[in-house]
């Protein structure tokens, strides 16, 4: 088959202390045949002055987004894009100079592929170091992703790649509909699960989805994240976004309560089970108070029509 084109996005809101490393870590990429789209998501700082000032790169395009979300965002750079694959990279996020060749070349083995995303590390803010109450399970919630050293074909939609180093086939895309705009961060809420809803579709629809460990992103962690109550945020959102992503799954009902209540019990128990330990009791503490998120939204869905 031709080689493949490659359109690498970023979508950006208010991002003006890391975008410019995540913008060069692109234009430095080792591959022949890629175009460098910045989808400005409704930023007031100084982000078009960022992108501008690298515009002279024959690569680059600016894009502007007014309507705020990310899902938007993404949506509005896939439509201005040229490549066959989109691969999408966090403002604050750095790719290694091989991600966008580790990227095409599953999609040039394997037509079946219809997502792909590689490993994740982190980049932690300087003189910091992780927190005692932070546990290695919860450095996920900051980006942190690793499934190993080899190849891995994705069975269980929950092991999806992160959004911060994600990879979908336009074609794909465009078959679904694009991105899901309820789903996604907009402005400060920490709505999330939309990759974890792609890859549910592609998987359904009998597509593949992989995991690169080439495909190498490091993603930064800014000093806000390293404080308990973002991750309290962060798990009360991550609830709210498991409840939508079922209900447009067509999974919404009083089952919900019964499966949200039993996740809900098991939270409290460990955080208990665990007290001697903070890593471990916090982030059960966290499971648990992501259910009561989680509950909320679905007493929330069961009575809407109701009302209505």
């Amino acid at each position: 088959m031709p080689p493949t084109r490659i359109s690498a996005i970023i979508c950006t809101h208010n991002r003006e202390d890391y975008l410019g490393a995540a913008i060069d870590s692109l234009l430095e990429q080792d591959f022949a045949d890629y175009e460098v789209l910045v989808v400005d998501n409704a930023s007031t700082d100084s982000t078009r002055a960022i992108v501008e000032a690298r515009l002279p790169h024959p690569r680059l395009q600016y894009v502007y987004e007014a309507n705020l979300g990310l899902s938007v965002a993404r949506n509005a750079g896939a439509a201005v894009a040229t490549g066959e694959i989109l691969a999408y990279l966090d403002d604050d996020a750095e790719a290694s100079s091989g991600w966008l060749t580790a990227l095409a070349q599953i999609y040039e083995q394997d037509t079946t592929v219809a997502i792909a995303g590689g490993k994740v590390t982190l980049i932690w803010p300087p003189n910091c170091t992780p927190p005692k109450w932070m546990s290695t399970g919860m450095t996920g919630n900051l980006g942190a992703y690793d499934l190993g050293d080899e190849l891995v074909y994705i069975e269980q939609p929950g092991l999806t790649p992160r959004g911060l180093n994600y990879s979908i086939t336009a074609d794909f895309l465009e078959k679904i509909g694009g991105f899901d705009v309820n789903l996604g961060r907009v402005g400060k809420n920490l709505l999330s699960n939309e990759e974890l809803y792609m890859t549910e579709k592609a998987l359904n629809m009998g597509y593949r989805v992989a995991y690169l460990p080439d495909a190498l992103v490091a993603h930064n962690v800014a000093p806000s994240r390293m404080v308990p109550t973002w991750f309290i945020r962060r798990s009360w959102w991550q609830g709210i976004s498991e409840c939508y992503r079922e209900r447009v799954a067509g999974r919404s009902g009083w089952k919900q309560l019964q499966s949200g209540g039993e996740r809900l019990i098991r939270g409290l128990y460990k955080t208990v089970k665990y007290l001697p330990d903070p890593a471990q009791r916090f982030e059960n503490m966290l499971y648990a108070y992501g259910q009561v998120g989680y509950l909320i939204s679905a007493i929330r869905g069961l009575l809407r029509p109701a009302s209505g």
